[in-house]
């Protein structure tokens, strides 16, 4: 029955990542906003609810066990950017590997992608170096969690900021095909278009949550910590509201808003998240933790520097991908 409900929620969640991208393309083109901004901003936000709903819960109000809190909080608060920046990332290029091939290209505007990484890169450093600062130095550590929100907001700004030109360009948001709820007869218009949307988010957080639960069952039976099952299992739950939303774009040929919606997604919980993390938990170098932080940083620079050279191909993804498996190996060994 367990294997069951995860392969129900799983259902739920693919039907809901239809519904919500559906919803946000038409958002974006009603509101004449650039793919970036509609991919690194209002999808990555709305399809990282789950995985931020779990290191929040986890330290607000989690079990009685202080320290098995935190264990789990700081593990979903780095396990979220490891997935994205690794196994998240190589199944956009199976995703493409039949049409484009190997030696395939991708194409997405690069100089939102280039900022998604830099700014990524900059914060993810910042939280790696914050867990050498003495946990009774609160005064440095608040100005390590200020800094990394600040950061977000000057993210939030220039991604705005950019979206007019990028229009003008040719990068504008266009919804393909009609809304779901107009074939039912409902008409398209702001009103339905965030209900839609809110009907979308919706079904994403219920099934990721369920599937969360249903790993978190699991566990035991798999024989693994609470820090490993939130370091390495359950963000394979909870980015998949992410991971569907960019297949589903990426096999559309809107490259752009595929790769925003994961990027956009790495800035936003490498940056607000480990500023709780920082603030409210021991934020330890702890082997399998600081080795999780060295990995998303390898393979953030390895997409950063792939960008610089100015020719992203579909198996430059597979890189990412054998960075977690090694992961996964080195922690299961």
């Amino acid at each position: 029955m367990l294997w069951l409900e995860l392969f129900g929620f799983l259902i739920v969640i693919l039907v809901a990542a239809e519904v919500f991208v559906n919803a946000l393309e038409h958002l974006g083109e009603k509101l004449k906003i650039s793919e970036g901004v509609t991919g690194s901003l209002f999808a990555a936000v709305g399809t990282a609810l789950p995985e931020t709903m779990v290191p929040l819960l986890a330290i607000f109000a989690g079990t009685t066990d202080a320290a098995v809190n935190q264990e789990i909080g700081v593990g979903a608060i780095l396990g979220a950017p490891l997935m994205l920046s690794t196994l998240s990332l190589s199944l956009l290029s199976f995703a493409v590997l039949k049409k484009r091939g190997v030696q395939g290209h991708y194409n997405p505007e690069r100089t939102g992608l280039t900022r998604d990484m830099n700014f990524f890169l900059v914060a993810f450093g910042l939280a790696c170096t914050a867990m050498f600062i003495p946990h009774d130095n609160t005064t440095m550590r608040a100005v390590f969690s200020f800094g990394m929100v600040f950061i977000y907001f000057i993210y939030v700004l220039m991604t705005i900021r950019a979206s007019a030109n990028l229009v003008n360009d040719g990068h504008a948001t266009e919804a393909e095909g009609a809304m779901f709820l107009n074939k039912v007869g409902i008409p398209t218009n702001m009103a339905t278009i965030i209900l839609q949307l809110v009907l979308g988010l919706g079904l994403l957080v219920a099934g990721a949550e369920g599937f969360i639960h249903g790993i978190q069952q699991a566990a035991p039976i798999l024989g693994i910590s609470a820090l490993l099952l939130s370091l390495m299992i359950v963000p394979i739950a909870t980015e998949l509201p992410e991971k569907v939303n960019s297949i589903l774009w990426i096999r559309r040929h809107k490259d752009t808003l595929a790769f925003g919606n994961i990027t956009g997604a790495m800035v936003f919980q490498g940056t607000l998240l480990p500023a709780i993390g920082i603030s409210l938990t021991p934020w330890t170098p702890q082997p399998a933790v600081f080795m999780g932080i060295v990995v998303t940083l390898i393979a953030a620079a390895w997409l950063r520097l792939m960008l610089a050279r100015g020719q992203l191909r579909v198996w430059h993804l597979w890189v990412n991908g054998a960075l977690y498996v090694a992961y996964l190996a080195a922690m299961l060994l």
